[in-house]
């Protein structure tokens, strides 16, 4: 590990990931230790046009003892190779190996005995298939899914028969880009630069995007087409969004208290397509990244959160920890005292 971006206590480890049809391919997983460690482990996964930036996600967990990681997925943020097109896949099962090598990293190389994974928007898309896809593995001890991105915020007859034909049109040809791409509502409303109290990397995350392209609308096309046949997620689950949507195509002020970039009816109609052990909960006046949302909307998610993560995923009991360690064939670590709560951080100094 090296020293990330974000400067210490943040670290960080590039994945490699070999060569696709551009090139060099990487990930970047990015580490943050608990002072007072109790055994579980956060993986969170970030969402498109995105990286890991939420200095104040990690602080959450930190105090609290968990061990906070965070995946660069291959062609974002840290990951992001001169020669590469920004967030492109073709599959969304394209991310599955730097998921795979992250929660090895975890449970195996840093020995944690539970393991929470924290996604958010297109990432939850990811996540919930990929938990789905290694469910036999008991990788995934719980999943938190922040407005995951379960479906097009379109009306029904463009996201369906319009955009069917849209895709099977252009499959020969998954760089084009669509003609018209992201509205930049939403940055505005998180950047400090604009209307928000947030300051992140405009290279990596920009106000307005970077194009949409076919072979990633196919992606996302074919994996919320297999999230509506069924998944079976068989870890707890706490999906998360916001009370309503922002549909205006200007700046208004209700902006402010909504998810500006998806229909929150999907993410709740599509939520009972998961698996069988799922709570959902809306936050009235939530942003589409809900820690992002206004201090007294993020302290409201992060009560819920770790009310729900002390019922499901729970820190292991020393006779836990005795005997995962013993089936590693190494010695556990003596357990140490629970950290002290601490007030959520504040936007103040963020990367």
């Amino acid at each position: 590990m090296e020293i990330d971006v974000l400067g210490e206590p943040y670290e960080r480890r590039v994945i490699d990931l070999g060569n696709d049809d551009e090139g060099p391919v990487v990930a970047t997983l990015v580490r943050r230790r608990s002072e007072h460690p109790d055994g579980r482990a956060v993986l969170y996964v970030h969402g498109f046009v995105d990286y890991f930036f939420q200095t104040h996600l990690a602080e959450f967990f930190t105090d609290r003892g968990w061990d906070f990681y965070a995946l660069d997925l291959r062609k974002y943020g840290r990951s992001l190779l001169p020669h590469q097109t920004p967030n492109f896949c073709r599959s969304l099962d394209e991310y599955f190996p730097e998921l795979d090598e992250a929660a090895r990293i975890i449970r195996e190389e840093d020995g944690h005995d539970r393991m929470l994974v924290a996604a958010h928007s297109t990432g939850g898309l990811i996540a919930s298939l990929w938990a789905d896809a290694r469910r036999t593995r008991g990788w995934v001890d719980g999943l938190f899914l922040n407005s995951p991105f379960f479906d097009l915020n379109l009306p029904w007859v463009v996201r369906r028969p319009l955009l069917s034909a849209v895709c099977r049109a252009t499959r020969r040809n998954p760089y084009g880009t669509l003609p018209q791409g992201l509205n930049q509502i939403y940055g505005e409303s998180i950047h400090a630069d604009h209307r928000g109290e947030w300051n992140y990397n405009l290279e990596w995350k920009p106000l307005a995007g970077f194009p949409v392209r076919y072979g990633w609308l196919n992606a996302i096309r074919e994996a919320q087409a297999r999230l509506r046949r069924g998944l079976d997620v068989d870890a707890p689950i706490l999906l998360a969004c916001s009370a309503r949507s922002f549909r205006g195509v200007r700046w208004d002020e209700a902006a402010r208290l909504a998810d500006a970039v998806l229909n929150v009816e999907h993410i709740a109609q599509w939520a009972t397509h998961l698996g069988g052990h799922l709570t959902l909960v809306r936050f009235d006046g939530g942003l589409h990244d809900l820690t992002l949302s206004g201090p007294e909307v993020r302290e409201r998610v992060f009560t819920e959160v770790d009310r729900w993560a002390q019922v499901y995923v729970p820190a292991p009991s020393p006779g836990d920890q005795d005997r995962e360690a013993g089936s590693r064939g190494t010695t556990p670590p003596p357990a140490a005292e629970a950290a002290p709560s601490r007030p959520l951080a504040t936007p103040a100094d963020r990367a």
